[in-house]
């Protein structure tokens, strides 16, 4: 059930399943319905790719935007130097500066298709956290910053509790960084005038943080509004397939591969990632999501369609379709699936299943063999030691299940 918002903002987080906590909603909707609101959300810089784990939230800055706010991407070149303990098993590898300002321009191209960035008013901005941390005294810090935090409450943070009940080493490195995130807030109010963090559930006390050391050094009332944790319906880690990561960018993982990862979604999920993840009407979003049976693959093509085109581009969603059609009809070796080559000897197909990405190990590939899961050019294959060659230049269509295909090639 919907709350009644008065602000355009609130209203369209609200309908679309974007809200779990927000610190103060009635301020916040008030606030919203009157005058531009510049939010932000932070990104780490530890690869040149963000995954689909992270497109929720680049999608609450669109919708910001859409509904006449500034958003602000703060990409964490400064805090990537230490690392974020929340959801974190160990301890993150350190980077070099110029590897971070590589993955920052990278990350920044999925952007630029999702945002509109310029100098107006509700045009997105994205900035460097390291532009002011690095400017940092540590004994200003310690002096300024520091007398606002109190080791009590710090160590009761889930991020911290939970390294500490599993008797992982946390680092006084990583130990910091709430501090800093929290400093962000206050920096980012200053330079912009920025009243909202918004970010997942995990990061609800890093926000609170920052608002109140905001109010504690310049009296600034600001807000903090969370997401839900955000997971597939049977449980499993938003963009992380048994294959790996699911990139946003293009030459991370191929178009077709992320059309597909949409495309497979599971029926129970297939409404709320219409709301979550596409510009989509919510009328049609309801008629979609009330499909049955084989006809609710009509609403996983249009999520993949909608989703794809939005991050890699109309080319991309058109092609990878095009491919899906091909495949799928039975006979087709559509353009954009992956590709191996075997080479004039040829290789063994546990290889070959490998080396493509259908599966981890050879082990895993015996035991997807012995279960009849794989085919070549439509017959399935169990010999674990049968040699794949090409003749010619006709590829051959290898297959793993119903949902992953490729292409081998001499």
């Amino acid at each position: 059930m919907t709350q009644a918002y008065e602000s355009d903002l609130l209203r369209l987080l609200d309908e679309r399943g974007y809200i779990h906590q927000i610190t103060d909603p009635g301020a916040l909707d008030e606030l919203a319905a009157k005058q531009i609101v510049p939010g932000y959300i932070g990104f780490d810089a530890t690869a040149p790719s963000l995954h689909v784990g992270s497109l929720v939230q680049i999608m609450m800055l669109r919708r910001l935007q859409q509904t006449g706010h500034k958003p602000i991407v703060v990409m964490g070149g400064g805090t990537t130097k230490i690392g974020d303990p929340s959801g974190k098993d160990e301890s993150r590898q350190m980077l070099t500066p110029e590897i971070i300002d590589q993955n920052i321009a990278s990350i920044r191209t999925v952007f630029e298709k999702l945002l509109t960035f310029g100098d107006g008013p509700t045009d997105a901005i994205m900035v460097n956290n390291d532009e002011w941390l690095s400017q940092l005294g540590y004994v200003d810090l310690l002096r300024d910053v520091g007398p606002h935090f109190t080791i009590n409450r710090m160590l009761t943070f889930d991020s911290v509790r939970l390294r500490l009940d599993r008797e992982q080493p946390l680092t006084f490195l990583e130990f910091n960084y709430m501090i800093l995130q929290a400093y962000d807030f206050v920096e980012l109010a200053r330079r912009y005038d920025c009243r909202l963090q918004m970010g997942g559930s995990d990061q609800w006390g890093n926000i609170v943080n920052g608002m109140e050391l905001g109010r504690r050094l310049e009296g600034r009332d600001l807000f903090g509004l969370t997401t839900p944790l955000l997971t597939t319906a049977d449980g499993g880690k938003m963009g992380k397939t048994a294959a790996g990561a699911v990139w946003l960018n293009e030459d991370a993982l191929p178009a077709y591969d992320f059309w597909q990862y949409w495309r497979n979604t599971d029926d129970r999920d297939v409404g709320r990632f219409l709301r979550l993840f596409t510009d989509i009407p919510l009328d049609e979003i309801a008629r979609l999501e009330a499909l049955e049976g084989a006809e609710i693959n009509e609403a996983k093509t249009v999520l993949a369609n909608a989703v794809t085109a939005m991050v890699r581009g109309d080319d991309a969603a058109k092609a990878a379709e095009a491919t899906a059609l091909e495949t799928f009809a039975g006979s087709g070796a559509g353009e954009d699936l992956p590709t191996i080559s075997v080479g004039p000897e040829g290789k063994r197909i546990g290889l070959v299943l490998t080396e493509i990405g259908f599966t981890s190990s050879n082990g895993e590939a015996k035991r997807k063999l012995a279960e009849g899961a794989v085919k070549l050019d439509g017959k399935t294959v169990i010999d674990a030691g049968l040699l794949v060659t090409v003749a010619g230049d006709e590829p051959i269509r290898i297959s793993l299940g119903k949902k992953k295909h490729g292409l081998v090639i001499q």
